[in-house]
């Protein structure tokens, strides 16, 4: 069995960046913050820490910080059913994509007594971080579960092409086109997004080479196709305001859904049942993009 007070130490120092401000929290000397990550070490037999400022974490480090994470919640999942047993609020470390981050996943948090360390990737990649071991729980596109993972749908986030009005009668006046479409600047929010020229290649029966903006942020996605910066796929519950005033439009009846999954590790799942119950209930009642844009 691990030493649960090396394992504090390991959490400490990996969430305040250095040994000094881990032994102000714990309220012992740095000495023995070094100490008890050192004999952590050698009882694993790997490095878990980067010493620097700030350190971080080595991808065996960052296993056991889960672990750690993973007792904090079992502890407060077991005082709620014996009181006496003594508990810390848990930390949960999650992955979760921007847009639902921007949208219908940070309500899902509220009411919960748990802190939260939340990982922004792409829902093709956040199950990435759940075979690293490196989270709890993810919302992912990928339905097959994570070895060691259950998998439960939280239906399909709907998207729509939007633009501002004048932006879509100085590109697209003459409709959608491929030829349009490789002249008219989108918007893409990484090197990995891949919704808009799926939507393209959709809407024109073919592949179309698109321009394109990039900029890592949902709300500056939206910022942007109001300025007319560009057009992009913009997932509905953010713009559906915008859309019914008039400040954004759709390009096409023709939208784009994306199925989404929330994977919890099994080792987890009982202690965070109301976490997972609360995110199944945050994403009920979507409508299919094509519904919603009739």
């Amino acid at each position: 069995m691990l030493d649960f007070p090396a394992l504090a130490a390991l959490s400490a120092v990996l969430r305040s960046g250095s040994f000094e401000a881990a032994a102000a929290r714990l309220g012992v000397t740095p000495s023995a913050v070094s100490q008890r990550v050192r004999g952590l070490e050698e009882r694993v037999g790997a490095v878990l820490v980067l010493r620097g400022l700030p350190a971080r974490a080595t991808a065996a480090g960052e296993r056991l910080l889960r672990h750690a994470d993973d007792v904090a919640a079992l502890e407060q999942a077991l005082a709620a059913d014996l009181p006496g047993v003594p508990a810390q609020r848990p930390t949960l470390r999650l992955a979760v994509n921007a847009d639902s981050l921007a949208t219908w996943f940070l309500p899902a948090l509220s009411g919960l007594d748990m802190l939260f360390e939340i990982e922004i990737d792409d829902q093709d990649h956040s199950d990435q971080w759940l075979r690293r071991g490196a989270v709890a729980a993810a919302v992912t596109a990928r339905a097959d579960p994570v070895q060691g993972c259950d998998s439960r749908p939280l239906g399909a986030l709907p998207y729509s092409a939007v633009a501002n009005p004048a932006f879509r009668d100085r590109w697209f006046g003459g409709g959608i086109t491929a030829d349009a479409l490789t002249r008219a600047p989108s918007l893409r929010y990484d090197s990995r997004d891949r919704l808009q020229a799926d939507w393209a290649a959709t809407e024109c029966g073919m592949a179309v080479d698109l321009p394109c903006h990039r900029l890592a942020s949902s709300e500056g996605f939206r910022q942007a196709a109001l300025l007319g910066l560009g057009w992009g796929m913009a997932p509905l519950p953010m713009v559906a305001e915008d859309l019914r005033a008039g400040r954004l439009v759709a390009l096409s009846a023709r939208g784009l859904d994306t199925p989404l999954f929330w994977q919890v590790s099994r080792l987890s799942a009982r202690a965070l049942a109301p976490l997972t119950a609360a995110v199944r209930t945050a994403a009920k009642g979507w409508r299919s993009a094509d519904e919603a844009l009739q």
